[in-house]
C-alpha cells in the first residue's frame, strides 16, 4: 500500500471572530507523508492564511513526524516579534493555530508529548472555529 496517497488535505474557509483557514485531513500522519501535510499549510499560509484549524477529526493515528510537522507549522505561524520584550520561552497557547481531534488516540498522543499545553484541541468542529 501506498501511505504517502492514502492522506488526504481539503482547505476550506470558516468564519470565527477573524478569517480562518481549515485544514481537514484525513488518513493517518506518518513519516513518508508528512511532507504533504507541511506543503499545504505553507501555501496556505502563503496565500494569506494567519488563524489555522488543522481538522485531524478524520486522523486514526499521528506519528512522531506527524507531530514534528505540526510543530513546524506552529513555529510558521507565531514568529516572535523581535520588538517584543516577552519571554519566548513562556508557554502561552497558540492563538493562530488549533486543533481539531476526535480520535481517542490522537488525543492522547498530543497529551503525552505536551502538545496540549500549547495548541488548544477541541473536539467539535463549530467549537473550534468559534475559538478563534
Amino acid at each position: 500500500m501506498d501511505w504517502a496517497s492514502s492522506l488526504q488535505i481539503r482547505t476550506s474557509e470558516a468564519q470565527g471572530r477573524v478569517p480562518v483557514t481549515v485544514l481537514h485531513v484525513e488518513g493517518r500522519i506518518n513519516m513518508s507523508n508528512t511532507d504533504a501535510l507541511e506543503q499545504a499549510a505553507s501555501a496556505a499560509i502563503d496565500q494569506g492564511a494567519r488563524y489555522l484549524l488543522l481538522d485531524l477529526s478524520s486522523v486514526p493515528s499521528l506519528t512522531s513526524a506527524g507531530l514534528r510537522s505540526i510543530h513546524l507549522i506552529y513555529q510558521q505561524l507565531n514568529q516572535p516579534d523581535p520588538t517584543s520584550q516577552a519571554d519566548p520561552a513562556a508557554a502561552e497557547a497558540s492563538k493562530r493555530l488549533k486543533l481539531l481531534v476526535t480520535s481517542p488516540d490522537v488525543r492522547k498522543v498530543l497529551q503525552i508529548s505536551g502538545f496540549d499545553s500549547y495548541l488548544e484541541v477541541y473536539s467539535s468542529l463549530q467549537e473550534a472555529i468559534a475559538s478563534f
